[in-house]
């Protein structure tokens, strides 16, 4: 049963690793090659085969149920029905739609929405609305999130903004979100988010600097609903019924083990029905049915049968679910403690077991966070030794019990009130944990590097005693295992995915520069959520020179976040007196130049431009004869300065000015540069209209090779070696829509 099992979870996970899906025809060729198994001694790869073809032909289902690419970008009146809790944020509000339908378009069953200065909306309510529909799309970084298998693995098949609505339908009984605007009236000592956050399971309310302090001290899963809350409700219950029964206090005609489980299962089931049913929250849920059967009827089974139940049946009700890290983690730290906890000999006493599961779990989950490209918090043992049973015993019982009793005047307050003010203190208490040991950005590892550290995991949580845990230790050593150097005379050129702004980083053997920072507007920074990332996962822990072209906030405005995330030498910028004095930004001077490794580095200023853009930091590299020009957001007169100081000054590769705007890249300076490629940096959708039609028909026609961040992602080059581009895209995945 175990190895039937264990091969159908095997199939139906390696769907999260498939550069495309198989055709309809090679899936009814292995359908039947895994029906026709099943009566063999090669059964298990019968159910393996079975479990990918369910897998595969359930994300096609979702692949066919995208939006069509005639309709991408299109404005069309739509209507449908808010599903969900609509997110308030500081720009509007975003919500899902479900049933959506309009006249002359078939459209997916499920898009997500933001209305920008929009109307309150609750879900149950329907709307005509006027929307700009985009295909799933984000921005694609290395080592980065990605956007579009998390919107896939929610089936949304669609994003978009909405320009104009009418209410069709309105609702009365919208009960979480009236729900949530009472939670938020209350008195919770400044905490109502963070209440918010624990009772419904919307987390749209917190302030950046508690998500930071949560991160980095590996608490999130405290405050978004999860497993723990959905298995706390059931404890509780569970214990109650248990406590009693050992009193006497429980009626000896009712069994007390069939009542206290489900009893618990009901307490689960109550809870989730209060946080909106989310995935993680169904995933809980089904992963607790299956703990209480076995504990009722199937104990003699052993306890990894359970978790192995468990997660086939996610997995089966949605084979989607191994594309969110959320998935491999949940079901990862079960497993640990599983592999920890069972079957040792000799008993722990409770607080030796509950320190124990802490660092067991920081050991364990190594891997699976190395894998999916998180931060690893290094303070999350202890974080979480004093969090989850402050959260657990003390401030969920108290909002829980406080949301009930909110009909009765000035009880249910109360107890939001002290729960609030217990929330506060945890805060405080992360923010200085969060601040004293920051989360590890762990650089990328290859596979073997990777193998090693998962095989010193395992060897290290084995019991005491057993040889080899030693070697385990030493294996763990593979986290820092060196990387690729980049060879002397050559620069690796990365232009990151930062949308409508720009973000260039050049690494020689031993220096670093990072030309512009990107963008940050509207409580949106990307420096922060994008730039300060990759580079630290990159293993970028200073920079020897941030330049930055202009003031522009597409381009400066990630600047700040950058200068406090990382140690950086010098600052130089077209206008250095329009940055923040923070920076201590030098002047970007005209004919300042240094060498790096055997790559020569040198600088353009045009001072007396009329405008921002024009004033441009313009920087030249060559390495081995081969070179790069960075343009930043330099216009005509810039560009006509630019050939009247430097000639013909041929360049391999240019960085598109002004994102390919029809102001820039004029003809005289395309023939004069003759690119063989350009670098483009722009949001898919900007408003700007770049890259114009006029500017890439002029790049094609001078037979430049175009590289659109938009389309490929963050671009990889390496200058000095003659050779191509790399986009991120080109690492096939099978939802990634390539256009």
């Amino acid at each position: 049963m175990r190895t039937g099992m264990f091969a159908l979870a095997a199939g139906l996970m390696a769907l999260r690793f498939l550069p495309v899906l198989p055709s309809v025809g090679w899936l009814l060729i292995l359908l039947l090659l895994g029906l026709g198994c099943l009566r063999t001694r090669l059964w298990p790869l019968g159910w393996l085969l079975l479990g990918f073809c369910w897998a595969c032909w359930s994300a096609q289902q979702a692949l066919d149920d995208r939006l069509a690419a005639t309709l991408d970008g299109r404005t069309l009146w739509l209507e449908g029905r808010v599903v969900g809790l609509p997110a308030q944020t500081g720009r509007g509000v975003r919500f899902e739609l479900d049933e959506a339908v309009a006249r002359r378009a078939d459209l997916p069953k499920r898009l997500q929405l933001s209305w920008f200065a929009g109307p309150h909306v609750q879900a149950g309510e329907r709307w005509r609305l006027a929307v700009t529909l985009k295909r799933p799309h984000g921005l694609l970084n290395p080592h980065g999130p990605d956007r579009e298998a998390t919107l896939l693995a929610r089936r949304i098949g669609a994003t978009g903004t909405v320009k104009a609505g009418q209410l069709l339908t309105p609702v009365s009984g919208g009960w979480r979100d009236s729900l949530r605007q009472r939670l938020l009236a209350v008195d919770g000592q400044g905490r109502e988010a963070a209440l918010v956050a624990l009772v419904l399971g919307d987390g749209s309310g917190l302030a950046r600097e508690d998500w930071q302090a949560l991160q980095a001290s590996g608490t999130v899963h405290l405050l978004v609903i999860s497993g723990q809350h959905i298995g706390l409700a059931a404890g509780l219950m569970y214990g109650l019924v248990a406590f009693m029964a050992r009193c006497g206090a429980w009626p000896h005609r009712w069994p007390w083990l069939p009542w206290a489980c489900g009893l618990a299962m009901a307490a689960a089931l109550a809870y989730g029905w209060l946080a909106g049913f989310a995935v993680p929250v169904q995933r809980a849920c089904l992963m607790l049915a299956v703990v209480l059967a076995w504990r009722l009827r199937f104990r003699h089974l052993g306890t990894g049968l359970p978790l192995l139940l468990a997660l086939c049946g996610v997995l089966l009700i949605e084979p989607l679910a191994s594309l969110l890290p959320g998935f491999w983690l949940s079901f990862g730290a079960v497993a640990v403690l599983v592999y920890c906890f069972a079957h040792r000999l000799g008993g722990w006493r409770p607080w030796q077991a509950w320190t124990r599961a802490q660092w067991v779990i920081a050991v364990g989950l190594l891997p699976a966070l190395l894998a999916v490209g998180l931060p690893i918090s290094v303070s999350a043992p202890a974080a979480n030794l004093l969090a989850v049973p402050w959260i657990s015993l003390l401030v969920l019982p108290l909002a829980l019990l406080g949301t009930v009793l909110l009909p009765v005047a000035g009880v249910g307050e109360s107890l939001l009130w002290l729960a609030g003010g217990a929330l506060e203190w945890l805060f405080r208490a992360l923010g200085h944990l969060a601040h004293w040991q920051p989360a590890w950005i762990p650089r990328p590892l290859p596979l073997i590097a990777w193998l090693l550290v998962a095989s010193g995991a395992w060897l290290v949580l084995l019991p005491r005693g057993l040889p080899l845990r030693g070697l385990g230790a030493v294996m763990l050593l593979a986290l820092w295992a060196p990387t690729e150097s980049v060879p002397h005379g050559q620069v690796h050129v990365l232009q990151l995915d930062v949308g409508q702004g720009l973000a260039i980083l050049l690494r020689t053997r031993q220096h670093t520069l990072l030309y512009d920072a990107g963008p940050a507007q509207g409580g949106s920074d990307l420096g922060q959520t994008v730039v300060l990332p990759t580079l630290r996962k990159l293993g970028v822990d200073q920079l020897d020179v941030m330049l930055i072209s202009h003031a522009h906030a597409d381009h400066a405005g990630g600047a700040l976040a950058v200068h406090r995330g990382l140690a950086i030498a010098r600052v130089l910028a077209g206008e250095a007196a329009e940055l923040p004095a923070a920076l201590q930004a030098d002047m970007c001077l005209t004919g300042e130049g240094w060498e790096w490794d055997g790559v020569s580095f040198s600088l353009w200023h045009w001072p007396e431009g009329p405008g921002s853009n024009e004033r441009s930091c313009v920087l030249l590299v060559e390495a081995n004869g081969e070179r790069l020009l960075l343009a930043g957001d330099i216009e005509a007169g810039a560009e006509r300065a630019w050939l009247a100081a430097n000639g013909q000054t041929r360049v391999d590769w240019l960085q598109s000015p002004h994102h390919g705007s029809r102001s820039s890249s004029t003809e005289p300076f395309i023939r004069a540069t003759a690119p063989r490629g350009v670098l483009i940096s722009r949001g898919r959708y900007n408003g700007f209209g770049h890259p114009h039609a006029q500017v890439i028909e002029r790049y094609q026609r001078h037979g430049a090779v175009i590289h659109d961040t938009a389309i490929e992602g963050a671009l990889s080059l390496r200058l000095g070696s003659f050779g191509g581009v790399e986009g991120q895209r080109g690492q096939r995945r099978f939802w990634r829509t390539g256009d």
